[in-house]
């Protein structure tokens, strides 16, 4: 198993509190070594990942933030 991956396995992640009881459509977030993040699917936590570097991930909450995704 490579590292990226026992990592990925190993990491506490996050899911919105406003996601409900049912889980719906959900990703949960995780904080990698290095500053970046893990994002996956909540309802498939076994399935593949995304693993974005600081730069990506600051440059998409600023899109959140500024509705660019609406």
């Amino acid at each position: 198993m490579d590292e990226l991956t026992q990592e990925l396995n190993t990491a506490v992640w996050r899911k919105s509190s406003l996601s409900g009881p049912d889980g719906g459509n959900c990703v949960e977030v995780a904080e990698l070594s290095g500053g970046r993040k893990g994002v996956r699917d909540s309802k498939n936590p076994t399935g593949p990942a995304l693993v974005f570097t600081p730069g990506e991930w600051g440059a998409f909450v600023k899109g959140v933030k500024g509705c660019e995704f609406d």
